[in-house]
Order: C-alpha cells, then structure tokens, then sequence
C-alpha cells in the first residue's frame, strides 16, 4: 500500500476561457489547480480522475510537476466554458462543455492518505455512498461546489439535444445532512455559504455549517478567506495586482491550507492559503511554486500588523 499526503477525487477538465469575447482552452479542474499547488508545496500528492481517452495526454503536466495520477477513461471529458467581462473578473458564467461520469469505488487506488480531498467540478462525479467509504479510511475534505453546481437545461434545449444550452447553476444539495457528517474540512465560497444556510454573515454560517459535523469551515470570497474551527474565526486577504488567474482561486485556496495545515495551525494556514492564492490569481494556470514570493508577502503581513499595534 502507497501511503500520500492527500489523495484528491474529481475531474479532470479542459475549459474555454472568454474574456470579452475571446476565448482560450485550458487545462482546470481541482485536481489541477489544487493537486499541481500541493506539489509545489512539497507534499506528496495522488489524483483520482476520469476524462476521454483522446485527452490523456494533457495529464502530462501533473507527471511533470511530480503528482501521481489514477485516471479511467470516459465516454467524454469534463469540461467547462468560463464567461468573463474584462471590467469585472470577479463574475463570470458558466456553462457546461463535457462530463466524464461518476467516480466509482473501483476507480480508486489502494492508498492511504493523511487526508482524502474530495474536489468535484459539479454535481454527479461523487456520490453520498462513495463519500461515506472514503471517511471510514480516514479524513475527509470536501468543496461543496462539486454538490451544488449542476448541469441543467431547458425542456426545449432537451429535445433539440443542444448541449450548449445547458447551463450550471447552483441548486441546493439535498442530502447534505448526511454528507457533511462524514466530512472533516469543508470549503463554500460566500454565494454558497448563503445558499445552503440561508445566511450572509460568514461567521455565521460557518457556525451554522459546522453544527453538521465538519471541524474546520474554509470561506472563500473576492476579498479573501475565512477559517472557522472550534468557535474561532481566521482571516487573511488576498491582494493581487491583477485577476488575469482568476480562474482556479478557490480550488488553490483550499488546497492550500490543507497541504499547510497538516503541519501548521489554522491561523498560518489561513495566512499561506491567501498568500498563495494572491499570487496565483495574477498570472493563468497553477500557481508557480515561488516560495520566496510567498513569504515576502507574509513578511509584509507582518509589517503592516506591527505598525498597527
């Protein structure tokens, strides 16, 4: 038996990026953003994924940067087209390009791993009862996103058969009651926090979030990211000099702190997670691995917060 640091679950993707109108395929998905970051981190990193046989090649770039990946192949790979108005990257829309298909048990390698870090790109590519095995190996991460974001289309679009007009929106997860009690770090980002507690305080509903089970609740939104474990709140901002990376923030924030936290406090995983995230948000694809850079950043934290003391 292989033993990894984390072992993450969830599709592989290949996107379209269009900023006003001009588009660019890339590589995405958790496990591509959030798996290359934890190896630059220094940890050992597997990945547990499906796409279409024809896009293996693309997986090349997880080989290069060091992450073990278990791939089965699909009738199509995941895939999704991010919509952006260069006057605000903060917004965009979505629409999906692909679906690989449901993870299965059999899919997984015979691992353990220090945590298991479940990270779908939309609702379908792990269910409840995998969810359950994979906590009674050990602790679970999980990014609600890949609950609550699903594919949905008209009745029209249906029996046209035109995929292009389905589109992704945000529906709540019926069986997080039960899901959530088998997960130990939890990710939402503010739009998702409010959707499934129906509250717009982030302390709040991570309180509220964290009555379900999860020990540690990891807010993400524009301005930067929240932690909440056993009563008290963390935060650390994020401050790019440009959101030319915007796509992939969320997916590096929480991979982040987790890879940090295995080996710090939720206070300087809060702090290394922002820190990370705000220099991959300035350039496309996985953040770069530039330790120096990150810490420079924390030094300057740390200024700032001496001069106001």
């Amino acid at each position: 038996m292989k033993n990894v640091d984390i072992l993450m679950l969830g599709h592989f993707a290949r996107d379209r990026i269009i900023v006003d109108g001009h588009g660019v395929a890339a590589s995405g998905g958790a496990v591509y953003f959030g798996g290359i970051a934890l190896r630059r981190l220094g940890l050992d990193v597997a990945v547990v994924t499906r796409l279409h046989q024809d896009d293996f090649p693309w997986l090349i770039e997880f080989e290069q940067a060091g992450v073990r990946v278990y791939a089965t192949p699909a009738a199509e790979t995941s895939g999704i087209a991010n919509y952006y108005d260069s006057a605000d990257m903060e917004r965009r829309i979505t629409k999906p390009l692909g679906f690989a298909g449901p993870i299965l048990e059999e899919d997984i390698p015979d691992i353990r791993a220090r945590i298991y870090a479940v990270t779908p790109i939309m609702a379908g590519e792990v269910t409840l009862p995998l969810l359950k095995s994979l906590a009674k190996r050990g602790p679970v991460s999980l990014d609600v996103q890949g609950f609550v974001r699903v594919r949905e289309e008209t009745l029209g679009q249906a029996i046209a058969g035109r995929r292009s007009g389905q589109s992704l929106v945000f529906r709540p997860w019926l069986e997080m009651e039960q899901g959530l009690a088998h997960v130990t770090y939890l990710k939402v980002d503010r739009a998702e926090a409010e959707l499934l507690t129906g509250l717009t305080d982030l302390a709040a509903a991570a309180r509220r979030l964290s009555e379900y089970g999860p020990r540690e609740i990891v807010l993400t939104q524009s301005s930067g990211v929240t932690v909440y474990v056993d009563g008290e709140i963390h935060q650390a901002p994020f401050i790019p000099r440009s959101l030319a990376g915007r796509t992939g923030r969320g997916d590096t924030c929480f991979m982040t702190y987790l890879g940090k936290r295995l080996s710090a406090t939720p206070a300087e995983a809060c702090r290394w997670a922002a820190a990370v995230t705000t220099l991959k948000q300035e350039q496309p694809g996985p953040w770069d691995g530039d330790i120096a850079a990150v810490e420079q950043l924390l030094k300057e934290d740390d200024k700032k917060a001496i001069s106001h003391q």
